[in-house]
């Protein structure tokens, strides 16, 4: 299972989509808006992507992830768009026979949707300002 969308996680969902019999263990990680900040605290994160690129990288790393722990079943929904402080944002569940591979796909997941798709976010704080926190590259349109 993987999604974009711009409604609300439902980890329940998540969670279904890699149950399966042989599974031991499962293990979810959840990205959340957190309340940072100094003077202001985050109002929201709004999350935009090159969705045709996001979509590909995030079916590599998971079929990746399978090559890496045989055995293991991955979903990975990320929100796009507007979501405020408290929501989550990432979806991560893995299940596996056995709890360490679960703990380290679901680990080596997140580490890698960081760094390699192209999901960028931009921080509205709640004194009305706001600052992109990653972005596309110079030259993409958002």
């Amino acid at each position: 299972m993987i999604e974009l969308t711009e409604q609300p996680i439902d980890v329940g969902r998540v969670i279904q989509r890699v149950c399966r019999p042989t599974a031991g263990a499962v293990v979810v990680f959840l990205g959340v808006v957190r309340e940072d900040g100094q003077t202001a605290k985050t109002a929201a994160l709004e999350y935009e992507c090159y969705r045709q690129m996001a979509e590909a990288e995030l079916e590599k790393l998971q079929s990746e992830a399978a090559s890496r722990w045989p055995g293991v079943s991955c979903a990975i929904v990320h929100r796009l768009g507007r979501v405020p402080a408290g929501e989550t944002t990432v979806a991560i569940a893995v299940s596996a026979a056995h709890r360490d591979d679960a703990y380290s796909a679901n680990r080596w997941l997140i580490d890698q949707l960081k760094v390699r798709v192209p999901i960028w976010k931009q921080e509205h704080l709640t004194d009305g300002t706001s600052r992109w926190l990653s972005q596309p590259p110079e030259g993409e349109s958002r």
